[in-house]
């Protein structure tokens, strides 16, 4: 048996075990059933669960969920939708999501792949400072595919300063 502060107070009979219980008004929880003899520990349970609860709490809140956001371009995109589609997956990226880029190819586009490239390229050099690339370029099909992740200090501090400043 062992007390509330973590004290081993030897092998005693279970009605003796879950008298010293009452009288402390805690309760006698088993602890290691196979145990020969069986370990029982004093303890307040109500006050036990309540604090793994509250542990399984704080362990969700820093759990961090990555969202997988998609942008879709064609390869023949003028340079006013180019900027637009730009902000977006800068959003995205302050937001601290992934980016799909997808460039989608029609007809013979797709036999210029490069054109696909050179503009996949320019969209993570114009956000290097937000984001770096997972996986590179590659085609798949008639789609061209580029994964774009934040940067630590970028996704953690902008955000940050995005909500306080919301909030003010």
């Amino acid at each position: 048996m062992i007390s509330a502060d973590g004290e081993q107070l030897g092998i005693k009979h279970i009605r003796e075990a879950m008298e010293y219980a009452e009288s402390r008004d805690l309760d006698l929880v088993e602890v290691a059933p196979n145990a020969t003899p069986p370990v029982v520990r004093i303890m307040d349970y109500g006050k036990y669960k309540y604090q793994k609860e509250q542990d399984r709490k704080a362990a969700r809140k820093k759990q961090v969920n990555v969202n997988v956001r998609e942008i879709k371009l064609r390869p023949k995109i003028g340079d006013h939708d180019f900027e637009t589609k730009k902000g977006h997956v800068e959003r995205f990226l302050k937001g601290g999501d992934k980016v799909k880029v997808t460039i989608m190819f029609r007809g013979r586009e797709v036999q210029h792949p490069d054109l696909g490239e050179k503009l996949l390229r320019r969209l993570a050099e114009d956000l290097g400072d937000l984001g770096r690339i997972e996986s590179q370029p590659n085609l798949d099909g008639r789609n061209m595919i580029m994964v774009l992740v934040p940067k630590k200090e970028s996704a953690t501090g902008s955000g940050k300063q995005e909500k306080s400043a919301a909030r003010g």
